[in-house]
């Protein structure tokens, strides 16, 4: 699983946790760091932030889901972001879930086991 967030106590907080749940994490504190990663690491699900400096979560979805090498891989906002807008544009961008900040525990625990 790759986490993906520029706030670094966010991402760390739920890589530890899921870790903690036995996941394999990889994380990225931005767009393209995470583009990287998941051509290396090969995630079987992301979460993704929405709003990053530089490339933001909805470029980074596109560009995953656009590159050849990118195997259908399940990817979860995880925004801060809950308006209704930001929720269609997920759903129309790419995005398999839309989950709020500060997320439950039971969310992070139940878009892993969809896989």
């Amino acid at each position: 699983m790759l986490v993906v967030d520029d706030n670094i106590d966010a991402a760390d907080l739920v890589a530890e946790f899921m870790a903690f749940q036995g996941y394999e994490i990889a994380v990225a504190y931005g767009g393209e760091e995470a583009i990287k990663i998941a051509e290396t690491f090969g995630p079987n699900l992301i979460f993704l932030d929405l709003g990053m400096p530089g490339m933001d979560g909805y470029q980074v979805v596109s560009a995953l889901r656009h590159a050849e090498w990118f195997p259908p891989t399940r990817i979860v906002a995880l925004t801060a972001w809950g308006d209704q807008d930001s929720r269609e544009r997920t759903k129309t961008g790419g995005f398999d879930a839309h989950l709020v900040k500060p997320a439950r525990l039971e969310n992070l625990i139940a878009q892993a086991q969809l896989l």
